[in-house]
């Protein structure tokens, strides 16, 4: 139910040797030779980290499993595998050394998982009274979206049927032995290609059902859509639940999914909601007589609130439970009883569970969810909860990537400390908020990380960090980027400006149609903030953002020359090219903007980057995955160019294999990503222009249209 985002972590590259100024690389040429371990935080710490996701309570409340990823520095990735909590001790033991998506059987006595076979992964289930595995299915495509049926026979899950590649005419026959080229490849989807995936195969993905003690899978849905999880068994099992965008216009469709339920038996399928919007995440009450699922009208606007509706089994007669809430719901489920549901969401940079009671009242019962990645600090966190109520989830701080935390009467207590040992033995850099006031009275959310051992009342080098999405949210959570950014010696500032989520619709809103726009403004005023307070050098700001924070990094250095470098990673700098060239050509155009490029041009020129071009001096670097599907490689590749015709001081810098998703997902190239940017700022580090820079004079293309 997320909205489509430009979202969504060594040594320094080789083209950037030498980037340190010339007393820094004196100082490091004659210093003596290190006499042990660095106490700072480094790129080769990615490896040592681990992070806790996916934590699955079992049905009784006493034992938990989760994923904990890992680095590994010989696969420089980061690996899954799954490991047991006794909630009552904390005790750990590990359960498989690959894995991921487990999930419990309703009485408790086994788990089902994903797990890589040779070159595929496959559905596995584990008996926890005897520690034996067995393979369930055998599968052309990843089984996802796992879920048990009520009596524990029986596995649903989604998998990818291929399917039969377009033809148009056909090539010579072929010689015997003859070494041809490929044959071609003929597209005719609307949506042709992902990031992440890339380009699509033919084929498309399918509910299946297997035994839970193994045998041949039987096939529930078909045709030419993609179905979607999570799914969800009614309490006699006859049915199943899941969301997805169907009918003869489905290609066209960016955000209009419905719930549907089939039957298990026969396969007929009934659709049991017909907005205009998307609907999904369904979900059984535990005695099959309710469902509830995450949905909104969709009014074309940059950002809407995904709301909590329930309903009887038919879902007729729908009613949002969180309209007055003025948050958008991540996840939801049931409580055993049917009377409330425990839902997670943000709210003001932190997620938080609550429970919602079907008269709408709600009652947080934690708030201080982490999760997801490692190298920006992203909201985020998972969560399950037991028959008796208890809740396992995702939780920490800025100190340490995702622990396993447990709630219960009342209280939250952590199980994990996945990262004690590396965390120990450094010195992080400590994080606090900055009280910032936009322009126009608005509060603004920022965080500040001052470098480890920086004393109040010395000012050091800024670095201005700048979220993606434009609709998503930092918080004051761990982050790679962040600690490596301070171990260089830099203050590192991250905002929430208007359009961020977490604030309220209207908050989101204030961009719609019009960004980038006074976020600009905002930034500016964390920027001040932190001169203000006495701790960024006014004569050394930097600036850096990915994605949405791409877009407003070269927004910046277009509008103010106060910065003494930036880099812009995989950025959106011409409407147009990204509209016709991202992986949804269908959702810019539809909810960024009121008419399609071809019919109104200049309101996708006047708030593109490159319509700034002109009034860069900032020396800017670019960096970019080069397989990013979401703000294609071109973007990044025509502002590079841009800035070289315009003389200004640039380099480009593309990351191997990664999308737009993937950007830091291998531990080198995030360490490396980093240490790129931070070679091009000490390169510009030192002494330079006057306090506050001087804007260069506002040209026509610098206002944002409506």
């Amino acid at each position: 139910m997320r909205r489509l985002a430009f979202l969504l972590a060594c040594t320094a590259p080789a083209l950037l040797t030498g980037a340190l100024p010339a007393a820094a690389q004196q100082k490091q040429t004659n210093a003596a030779p290190a006499q042990g371990p660095s106490r700072t935080f480094t790129g080769a710490d990615l490896f040592g980290l681990s992070i806790a996701a996916d934590p699955q309570i079992s049905p009784d409340g006493r034992t938990i499993v989760y994923v904990r990823r890992t680095g590994d520095i010989m696969t420089d990735r980061m690996q899954s595998s799954l490991w047991l909590i006794d909630v009552a001790s904390g005790k750990q033991s590990p359960f498989a050394a690959n894995g991921s998506s487990p999930r419990w059987s309703p009485d408790g006595s086994r788990i089902a998982y994903v797990a890589s076979d040779g070159d595929r992964a496959q559905l596995f289930v584990r008996w926890l009274d005897t520690g034996a595995s067995a393979r369930v299915t055998s599968l052309p495509g990843d089984p996802n979206s796992l879920s048990w049926s009520p009596d524990g026979t029986r596995l649903a899950y989604i998998a990818t049927v291929a399917g039969e590649a377009t033809k148009l005419g056909k090539a010579p026959a072929k010689p015997e032995g003859a070494k041809w080229a490929e044959p071609l490849e003929v597209i005719d989807r609307i949506t042709y290609r992902n990031d992440g995936p890339g380009y699509r195969k033919p084929g498309y993905d399918h509910l299946f059902v297997a035994a839970a003690d193994g045998g041949a899978a039987r096939q529930l849905t078909f045709g030419n859509f993609d179905d979607g999880g999570p799914l969800s068994w009614s309490a006699d099992g006859r049915t199943i639940l899941f969301s997805a965008i169907r009918g003869a216009d489905a290609e066209r469709q960016v955000m209009n999914s419905e719930v549907i339920a089939v039957d298990v038996n026969t396969g007929a399928m009934r659709t049991l909601t017909s907005r205009d919007g998307p609907d999904g995440a369904p979900r059984f009450s535990r005695d099959g007589s309710k469902i509830a699922w995450i949905g909104f009208d969709d009014k074309r606007r940059a950002y809407t609130n995904a709301e909590l509706y329930v309903a009887g089994a038919d879902a007729a007669d729908p009613r949002s439970l969180t309209a007055s809430l003025d948050r958008s719901i991540d996840d939801a489920l049931w409580a055993d009883d049917g009377r409330a549901l425990y839902a997670s969401y943000d709210d003001k940079g932190q997620r938080k569970i609550a429970r919602i009671g079907l008269d709408g009242r709600s009652t947080v019962l934690a708030d201080n969810l982490t999760g997801g990645g490692l190298d920006r600090p992203y909201t985020g966190g998972d969560f399950s909860i037991s028959r008796g109520g208890t809740i396992a989830y995702t939780g920490g701080d800025a100190s340490a990537p995702a622990d396993v935390w447990v709630w219960n009467g009342g209280k939250a207590r952590r199980l994990t400390n996945l990262n004690q040992v590396l965390t120990a033995s450094k010195t992080l850099a400590p994080v606090r908020k900055v009280a910032v006031t936009a322009p126009d009275g608005r509060p603004i959310d920022a965080w500040l990380a001052t470098p480890p051992g920086w004393q109040p009342g010395t000012r050091v080098p800024l670095i201005l960090e700048i979220h993606g999405g434009p609709h998503s949210a930092y918080g004051p959570t761990f982050a790679t980027d962040v600690q490596l950014y301070a171990a260089g010696g830099y203050a590192v500032l991250w905002t929430n400006p208007r359009g961020s989520t977490s604030y309220g619709a209207e908050f989101a809103n204030l961009i719609d149609k019009n960004y980038p726009s006074q976020d600009y403004d905002d930034l500016m005023a964390a920027v001040d903030a932190t001169i203000a307070e006495g701790v960024a050098d006014p004569n050394n700001l930097f600036v850096t953002g990915g994605s949405g924070g791409g877009v407003l990094t070269s927004w910046i250095v277009g509008k103010t020359n106060r910065f003494k470098a930036a880099a812009t990673q995989k950025p959106v700098i011409n409407w147009i090219s990204e509209a016709l060239t991202m992986d949804n050509t269908l959702f810019t155009s539809r909810y960024w903007f009121t008419k399609l490029p071809w019919e109104d041009p200049m309101s996708y020129w006047n708030r593109s980057p490159l319509s700034l071009v002109g009034n860069v001096k900032t020396p800017t670097l670019v960096v970019v995955g080069s397989e990013d599907y979401r703000t294609p490689v071109s973007e990044s590749e025509q502002y590079y160019a841009a800035l070289q015709i315009a003389g200004v001081p640039t380099a480009l810098v593309k990351v191997p294999g990664a999308s737009h998703g993937g950007f830091t997902s291998r531990p080198s190239q995030s360490a490396a990503k980093a240490s790129a940017i931070l070679a091009w700022f000490d390169r510009y580090r030192g002494a330079g222009a006057p306090a506050g820079g001087v804007a260069p004079t506002k040209t026509a293309a610098e206002t944002p249209t409506n």
